[in-house]
């Protein structure tokens, strides 16, 4: 299968040429890509966001394609979901928020397939037969387990509180528990990251729960070294806010912004998403507390 790329998207994007010319040939095998993993580990040392928002719906296409070819290989799978899940945050940065829904339902439907085909879990599964299904899931499943989730986590952070999507969420807790039973660390915490998160989506005569949130986020921030600075967003934007902490709220997000995005190399496109929302979140500081 070959990509055909229109000569005038070419036009004045100079810096794209190499990696449009190799889309067909990596496809059949060429020019030195060996596999999609790297592909993405290279997307995530990207630290030129324009570059990325070019090129985000050639490298979409192509994953698209691949799986189209192998539609249950699972690596495909787990590449396709994170791709997929990070461009639902990377694209209102590149001026196309409306675009963060489509793309998060194509995150959830890979997600989704990577579950099924790894643990037998399926969203019309309810508690107990996840629970379940999840006893039999160990290590060599963590990857598979954690990428299927947080694509599925994606799809309904862009419901806007509708009923199909909430009722979503406890099934995503046990896979998010789990993961915290087999290896915590996993993605830099991030179930504990997901797990903060949570505590804060109702208020606290609904069932909210601060203290676990604000756990759950210290602990993620203890395992990535403060280094994965979505953590200290999300801190910032649930927990704080939750509970009205402003001097917390802004250390937070002048952390973000005071960190140096090349100590931290593998993590630098997160980063620099972080960075943005962190900038905008302490100039609407008055706006909340």
């Amino acid at each position: 299968m070959t990509l055909i790329i229109p000569l005038r998207t070419l036009k004045n994007r100079r810096r794209r040429l190499a990696s449009l010319v190799c889309l067909p040939l990596f496809i059949l095998g060429g020019c030195g890509f060996p596999t999609v993993s790297n592909l993405v580990e290279g997307l995530n040392h990207q630290n030129d966001l324009e570059l990325v928002c070019d090129g985000s719906s050639s490298y979409l296409l192509l994953v698209d394609s691949l799986l189209v070819r192998d539609p249950n290989d699972i690596k495909l799978l787990v590449n396709a979901t994170k791709t997929y899940s990070a461009y639902t945050t990377v694209i209102p940065e590149c001026g196309r928020p409306e675009r963060s829904a489509v793309l998060s339902e194509k995150a959830r439907g890979y997600g989704l397939r990577l579950l099924k085909e790894t643990t037998g879990i399926k969203q019309s599964d309810n508690l107990e037969q996840i629970s379940k299904k999840l006893q039999a899931v160990d290590r060599g499943d963590l990857e598979a387990v954690f990428w299927g989730a947080y694509g599925w986590a994606r799809w309904i952070t862009y419901q806007q509180g509708a009923p199909a999507a909430v009722i979503d969420l406890p099934r995503l807790e046990l896979l998010m528990q789990r993961i915290i039973e087999l290896d915590e660390t996993f993605y830099n915490g991030g179930a504990h990251l997901f797990m903060g998160i949570y505590h804060t989506l109702k208020p606290v005569a609904y069932g909210g729960d601060p203290e676990a949130s604000r756990r759950h986020f210290d602990k993620a921030l203890k395992i990535s070294g403060r280094r994965f600075l979505p953590i200290q967003v999300a801190y910032a934007e649930h927990y704080a806010r939750m509970v009205l902490d402003r001097e917390l709220y802004r250390n937070l997000l002048e952390e973000v912004l005071a960190f140096d995005l090349s100590s931290a190399p593998e993590m630098t496109l997160s980063n620099l998403i972080a960075r943005k929302q962190a900038k905008r979140l302490l100039e609407d500081t008055d706006n909340y507390f």
